[in-house]
């Protein structure tokens, strides 16, 4: 049996997120059918570079990986970022001896539109509604004032700096480090809800 044909044989037994459904996007778990769109968008050094764990170069063997290990994990939430049924990213809350941590990528031609901030939005709803966490970490590069911003606008608050090891250049980088408090969010909140469809 292939690795793809593995995935599928998994995809069918896994856990699945749900799918949330913002004013633009939907965000739903990873499928094998996803294998060759991810490949594509995540094989940019750009986004390899600004995340900690993206290789690159990027291909299908591991799409294949992504999608075959996604949302196995007890406390794991990894979504698939569309628009229009097009596939232009992804999203996750990711669990963590230091407490849950979400992240985020989107490819090279959606950058600058608003969605990251719109999925990232979405999953921490999700985050803070269904799956009870009480606070979420994340982290941008010094390097990439666009990722910042996202969390910012997601009302996450600055904690450091720190290094971290960024798998794409084999070596460890400055990382910001934010958190965003369950109550904060609560209390900041002013984006329209996300809809949960299944």
């Amino acid at each position: 049996m292939s690795l793809s044909e593995e995935v599928l044989v998994d995809a069918r037994r896994e856990r699945r997120s749900p799918i949330l459904e913002t004013e633009r996007l939907t965000l739903r778990s990873p499928c094998p059918e996803d294998i060759k769109a991810i490949a594509v968008l995540a094989d940019d050094r750009r986004i390899a570079e600004n995340t900690a764990r993206i290789p690159h170069p990027f291909g299908v063997d591991d799409a294949e990986r992504f999608v075959a290990t996604a949302n196995k994990r007890a406390g794991e939430a990894c979504f698939v970022i569309t628009l229009d049924d097009t596939l232009i990213g992804a999203c996750a809350v990711d669990p963590r001896e230091d407490g849950p941590e979400i992240g985020y990528w989107l490819g090279a031609p959606y950058w600058g539109q608003g969605f990251a901030t719109e999925a990232v939005r979405a999953v921490i709803d999700h985050a803070f509604g269904d799956l009870q966490h009480e606070a979420l970490q994340a982290g941008a590069r010094v390097s990439n004032p666009a990722s910042r911003r996202v969390l910012e606008k997601c009302a996450f608050q600055w904690t450091g700096v720190r290094l971290s090891r960024i798998r794409a250049i084999n070596s460890a980088a400055p990382v910001d480090r934010f958190r965003l408090d369950r109550k904060l969010w609560v209390s900041l909140k002013r984006w329209g809800p996300v809809r949960r469809v299944a």
